[in-house]
């Protein structure tokens, strides 16, 4: 049996899933923040699973609880990440894994998906993951540890999309994690868009496209 897992918002298909995609939010948000989506992306019998990050101080944002992944110490996200904090949010999301395991549904049906910090997180957990998943959905996001990615093994999907004027996590860091993941032999595919740190109806289309194929 797994771990306790955190609460979240669950999204059933009509009859028994046939996959799985677990969904982090971002910094400050909650698990209801991409529900809505869900009906754009043209998907049939896939469970979706929107994990609610626990409540902690940010420093960038004065010592304010919020909901996040990690702590954030400074404007150099990179680089001023909490690490045992990362750890705990992959021991987090690997129980949601697991869980989604439990209830029949195979890793290669499971996708690990999150926008900003949870993109992050997904990056984290899934490159790192002994049983392969059936992809990664990392966007308007970066691996808070480029050192820490293995070398690729067995052709893991991962999308990442970006926008151009994110004057949150700039574009620079995914386009960091995007070359670091090309040197280590994987092959994600990448989009970017005209828009701020946020998703956009292109982007909507895209990830059910890709997500579809996934699921095929």
């Amino acid at each position: 049996m797994t771990k306790e897992l955190l609460p979240a918002v669950e999204i059933e298909p009509a009859g028994k899933p046939n996959g799985s995609i677990v969904w982090l939010h971002g910094l400050g948000a909650d698990g209801h923040d991409f529900e809505p989506i869900v009906p754009a992306l043209g998907l049939d019998g896939i469970r979706f699973v929107f994990p609610h990050a626990p409540q902690r101080p940010v420093t960038i944002n004065g010592g304010m609880v919020m909901r996040a992944w990690y702590d954030i110490k400074s404007l150099d996200i990179e680089r001023n990440t909490d690490v045992e904090e990362l750890d705990q949010s992959r021991s987090q999301l690997e129980a949601w894994l697991a869980h989604e395991r439990e209830l029949g549904i195979p890793s290669d049906r499971i996708v690990a998906a999150g926008f900003s910090q949870g993109g992050a997180i997904a990056l984290y957990t899934g490159l790192a993951l002994e049983e392969r998943i059936g992809g990664i959905l990392a966007l308007s996001c970066y691996h808070p540890r480029l050192e820490a990615i293995p070398a690729a093994e067995g052709g893991l999907p991962i999308f990442m999309a970006h926008g151009t004027h994110d004057p949150i996590v700039p574009i620079g860091l995914a386009e960091a994690t995007l070359a670091r993941l090309r040197e280590r032999g994987f092959t994600p595919e990448w989009h970017t868009y005209p828009m701020p740190h946020s998703l956009s109806p292109p982007e909507i289309d895209d990830i059910g496209r890709w997500l579809r194929q996934r699921f095929a």
